[in-house]
């Protein structure tokens, strides 16, 4: 039987407690999100686990996907029928919110999760291993302001000059970010990760499938609760393991968001994220001789001419000048995207109230 967990526990710590609406939380119960399924919601309190559905209010008012809740979302439900059914009215304010443009040709925000503290982004030191990715997940994390860590899983396969070689690579780009090898068959390095779990506090897993998230979940489980699937050997990438993203509370107190493998990382709108990941590229571009430079063929390039005499790797400015580009088309598209939905809304509008006042005659 679980034992019931109070609303610290689970993470409900003092930022959120500022936030909460009185009028609220006298109608209602706090609960957490701790599961999204495809018709329901799966949320958590001291009271146990719950399913839970929407209010037809909170579903006609929501204008894009990030106004529906999200795993680690907190937010306030009516407990029905002895506490064994809910339904939620409200979402309590995000103190982060991971996010990406979804998959395809579509522009629209698809929101990961809510309310993370540390994202863990797995990279493996097979074939799989791009620092060109990391930077990726790195933007996004660092927009969404969570602390990165960055986990090299399979150690067991490299050296140790060959480890050393690649947390320096990771180092010369991201001299900040933390850094953590580990193995989940040798289980080299797993206690290092374990003493990174904090309790009350939320984590995810980010990474490409195959990169050893869902084993690594199993390991600081203690038990093989999760299905685990191998990779190709020819290019060491793996199949989808996790299908659906929720939060799992571990002994230690921690909570883990893992979340499926994603092939597609798109950014909208990540000016933080790219600055903060890309921060000397930042710098120099203050240094410009145009403010409006493009870092890509203008005289007075300060960027350029750090890429000239070797400070900045070449790679490096084509990733991020690749991400910047594919942020403003996204967030362009996105934006005439909204707007065509709020004139097409206006039209509707019109029509309502031009069918009304035919009625009235």
């Amino acid at each position: 039987m679980k034992r019931e967990m109070n609303l610290e526990e689970l993470g409900f710590d003092d930022w959120y407690k500022d936030r909460v609406d009185p009028a609220k939380e006298a109608q209602y119960k706090i609960a957490r999100v701790i599961a999204v399924n495809k018709d329901n919601y799966a949320i958590r309190n001291k009271a146990g686990d719950v399913l839970a559905e929407l209010t037809g209010r909170l579903i006609y008012s929501a204008e894009s996907p990030l106004d529906y809740p999200a795993v680690g979302d907190w937010v306030y439900a009516q407990y029905l029928d002895d506490d064994t059914f809910a339904i939620i009215h409200d979402i309590l304010p995000r103190k982060s919110t991971l996010q990406r443009k979804t998959s395809g040709k579509k522009i629209e925000f698809q929101l990961i999760a809510a309310n993370i503290d540390t994202a863990f982004i797995v990279q493996s030191l097979d074939a799989n291993y791009n620092v060109r990715r990391l930077e990726r997940y790195l933007v996004m994390v660092n927009e969404a302001g969570i602390h990165p860590i960055v986990l090299l899983s399979k150690s067991d396969l490299v050296s140790a000059d060959d480890l050393e070689g690649k947390a320096a690579q990771i180092h010369e780009v991201m001299p900040d970010v933390e850094i953590a090898p580990f193995s989940n068959i040798s289980t080299s390095g797993l206690d290092i990760v374990k003493s990174m779990l904090e309790a009350g506090k939320t984590y995810c897993l980010l990474g490409s499938s195959g990169v050893g998230k869902t084993t690594l979940l199993n390991s600081l489980l203690g038990d093989d609760v999760f299905e685990v699937q191998t990779v190709r050997e020819k290019d060491s990438k793996g199949r989808h393991t996790t299908t659906r993203r929720q939060l799992i509370s571990l002994d230690c107190g921690a909570m883990v968001i893992d979340t499926p493998g994603m092939r597609e990382l798109g950014n909208i709108s990540v000016d933080s994220g790219l600055s903060d990941t890309f921060a000397e590229i930042a710098e120099l571009a203050n240094s410009c001789r145009y403010t409006d430079c493009t870092h890509m063929h203008e005289d007075g390039c300060a960027v350029l001419a750090a890429v000239k005499d070797g400070t900045i790797d070449e790679e490096r400015l084509a990733n991020y000048l690749k991400l910047n580009k594919e942020s403003a088309f996204n967030e362009m598209s996105y934006l005439e995207k909204r707007q065509k939905d709020k004139d097409f809304g206006k039209k509707i509008n019109t029509i309502k109230k031009q069918l009304g006042i035919r009625k009235r005659k």
